[in-house]
């Protein structure tokens, strides 16, 4: 009885490894998961700031990305000037904008303006 060789023991031994095919698929899968859950979200995101800061236009409330919340008194290509008060202004950039709230939003329910009119 002959002993085989190292080399094909080895070669027996070794299991077999997925195929090609199989791994291509689970990294289009993969691919495909985080494009759904966080690419595409993000995208859209990102394209529906861009149309609403686009979209601003005078006298449209705005909230600024330091929290800032005022009355847009002129609108430039890439800027905003804000009345943040009677004589306050001050101006920013289009893309800082967090949110825009056009001018027919409805007030909101704790204005001090009506509590001050019922005492």
């Amino acid at each position: 009885m002959t002993m085989p060789t190292l080399s094909a023991v080895l070669l027996q031994a070794a299991p077999a490894g997925p195929s090609p095919l199989y791994t291509i698929g689970m990294m289009a899968a993969l691919f495909a998961i985080f494009y759904f859950l966080l690419i595409r979200p993000q995208q859209k995101k990102a394209k529906e700031h861009r149309d609403m800061v686009h979209a601003v236009q005078r006298g449209d409330n705005v909230v600024t990305g330091g929290g800032l919340v005022g009355k847009v008194a002129k609108v430039t290509d890439t800027e905003v000037m804000i009345d943040l008060a009677e004589g306050v202004r001050v101006t920013a950039v289009k893309g800082t904008l967090q949110d825009v709230r056009s001018k027919s939003a409805p007030k909101p329910a704790n204005d001090t303006k009506a509590k001050a009119k019922k005492s």
